[in-house]
């Protein structure tokens, strides 16, 4: 968290949604950590929380925001994101399992 820009969403005390942006706050944003807990969900509160993500003053003028989602790009799609314009450029190393490994 220490090099990154979060946000929470609050029912009381109880943090019920987080979202994480790793940035510069220069040219380069990547959206991660993203959730609403399940029984919170269908309030609009993602829709609130990508508002507040994408309204930040730190996140206004960047070259790139980049995310990666499995089944919410409806949503995103709402705050500007689109597929990747040219993957061809795009490059990266993914270790999938790394997480496992470091508890085992």
């Amino acid at each position: 968290m220490r090099n990154s820009l979060g946000f929470a969403v609050l029912k009381g005390k109880e943090q019920i949604g987080f979202a994480r942006v790793v940035t510069d706050s220069a040219t380069f944003g990547y959206l991660c950590d993203v959730y609403v807990l399940e029984e919170h969900r269908g309030k609009g509160l993602s829709k609130w929380l990508m508002e507040c993500v994408v309204g930040h003053p730190r996140l206004q003028g960047l070259r790139r925001f980049c995310l990666a989602t499995r089944d919410a790009h409806g949503l995103y799609k709402q705050f500007g994101f689109r597929a990747l314009r040219n993957p061809d450029v795009m490059m990266e190393i993914l270790v999938a399992d790394i997480y496992k490994k470091v508890g085992s």
